[in-house]
């Protein structure tokens, strides 16, 4: 997916493991199929996983999970992966990669949800007791600045789309976007990437939520996201009401999401498929809203 990728394969990860975990080296590993684009996913064995960064823009996010996850999994009302072991560069691996619990479930289908009202309430739990968190000195999260910030990606990216999507549309919707009041208050806890990959449903119901690498404090509109990239309208509202978004917020939270999208669909049209997907579905969602 990226020029920057490192070939991980099983053989790398058992070295890894035996090395820095004895414990844990006669259990089988495996390779976990996986939509994410930053990170290479492991079974080891039954109840555990491995996580070892793609790339090197992956690597801080090792450390950072490591500090806050276990600050933050008390205070949210999903799981949330539990750090194990923590290990660093060996048998030619450059960066630090860890062992996490395994967590069950699959990730919801935005097309077969098989109950879309209750998930949007518990997304909405789940964001809300986000923002109730009280942590000092929280890292800047990575979409909780003005989304002027990626206005010029966002219109280069639109000029990529060109015969893809209406993109005299998705420019007009973003410009839209734009216009929305900037968040004027403090800054709050999001964890700024609930895209469907990132999130483990049982039962049609939440059931845990990974990958926090974008995690800390700014305008919490970007948690909005799955209003778009999984939920349908009446689900979408329900999600809005259960949150108390206003105009403002809505109207960000709506052009982060366009924006995500836009950026994606050229960039993993052709290597990450479920990524691709996904991202048609924001912008056919946004335009047709």
């Amino acid at each position: 997916m990226h020029d920057e990728e490192l070939d991980i394969d099983a053989g790398l990860v058992r070295r890894l493991v035996a090395g820095q975990f004895p414990r844990w080296a006669g259990l089988p590993v495996e390779p976990f199929p996986s939509g994410g684009t930053v990170n290479a996913i492991f079974r080891l064995g039954d109840d555990l996983a491995v996580r070892l960064p793609r790339v090197p823009w992956g690597v801080d996010d090792v450390l950072k999970e490591h500090r806050w996850l276990p600050r933050l999994a008390p205070l949210l009302p999903a799981a949330v992966p539990t750090v194990l072991g923590l290990g660093g560069p060996a048998e030619g691996f450059p960066w630090p990669w860890y062992v996490y619990r395994w967590l069950d479930g699959a990730n919801p289908d935005p097309a077969r949800l098989a109950d879309a009202e209750s998930l949007a309430k518990d997304l909405a739990r789940f964001v809300a007791a986000f923002q109730r968190v009280d942590l000092p000195d929280g890292p800047v999260a990575y979409r909780a600045g003005p989304l002027s910030s990626v206005d010029t990606g966002t219109r280069t990216a639109i000029g990529k789309l060109e015969g893809l999507i209406d993109t005299a549309a998705a420019t007009a919707a973003w410009e839209e976007a734009l216009r929305a009041p900037e968040w004027a208050g403090p800054p709050v806890w999001a964890h700024s990437d609930l895209m469907p990959g990132n999130m483990l449903v049982e039962g049609g119901r939440l059931a845990a939520v990974i990958d926090f690498a974008t995690m800390g404090v700014g305008d919490p509109a970007c948690d909005l996201i799955p209003a778009w990239n999984l939920l349908p309208p009446a689900a979408r509202q329900t999600f809005r009401d259960a949150l108390g978004a206003d105009d403002a917020a809505w109207a960000r939270g709506r052009g982060w999401a366009l924006s995500m999208a836009l950026i994606q669909l050229p960039y993993y049209r052709h290597s990450n498929p479920s990524i691709a997907a996904n991202a048609r579905h924001v912008i056919d969602a946004v335009l047709t809203g």
